[in-house]
């Protein structure tokens, strides 16, 4: 944890694909500044960051013209790098969250446990390749990058679809509000919230 028990983060990742800064507070309202170049992709995150109270400030220079993948995917390996960071020990958390998030005809799923062990559960089938210029595959491989990167188990699940820009944009807000309890502080506890001592 950052110092003044602050619990916020800035990460940074650069490859020959992606060159990516990210800042988040963990305690923030929701405040965004959000640049990866792929617009679709932007405002998913916004609605993560809004519904999660998360402040986010991400920019990205990707390989766009070869497609989305390396940029979508590599902030995901940031953002979650980047939520473990600002966690730090995570003592005094309720370290699970859950939420069930409906979007007109949409309804999505979210359940979070910040256990130190990655794992990802998903459910949800796209019936168009793209949404603007971001391809629905990669919403998938965003969500696997976080939860391995975080070190969190991720479960997401489309209870009943409908529209692809409310399935895909309901998983993003359901994890920014699942996320948003897992990582609120439990007044009742002092420790860490496991048997083991440790997360």
């Amino acid at each position: 944890m950052s110092e003044n028990n602050r619990r916020t983060a800035d990460c940074a990742r650069k490859t020959k694909e992606t060159d990516i800064t990210l800042s988040i507070n963990l305690d923030g309202q929701g405040k965004n500044k959000i640049d990866t170049g792929i617009a679709f992709f932007d405002h998913m995150l916004d609605g993560f960051a809004r519904h999660g109270l998360f402040d986010l400030e991400v920019k990205v220079n990707g390989d766009l013209e070869v497609d989305s993948h390396h940029t979508i995917e590599d902030v995901g390996i940031v953002l979650g790098t980047a939520i473990r960071k600002a966690l730090g020990d995570k003592a005094g958390i309720k370290r699970y969250g859950y939420f069930v998030l409906p979007m007109d005809e949409v309804l999505a799923l979210c359940a979070v446990d910040l256990s130190g062990r990655p794992y990802f559960k998903y459910d949800a089938l796209f019936t168009t390749d793209k949404l603007g210029t971001m391809d629905t595959e990669m919403v998938k491989e965003f969500f696997y990058a976080v939860s391995y990167s975080a070190q969190m188990n991720l479960h997401l699940k489309i209870l009943d679809g409908g529209n692809n820009h409310h399935m895909a944009e309901a998983l993003f807000k359901v994890f920014g509000k699942a996320l948003d309890m897992a990582v609120s502080p439990e007044p009742r506890m002092t420790e860490v919230w496991s048997t083991k001592g440790a997360l």
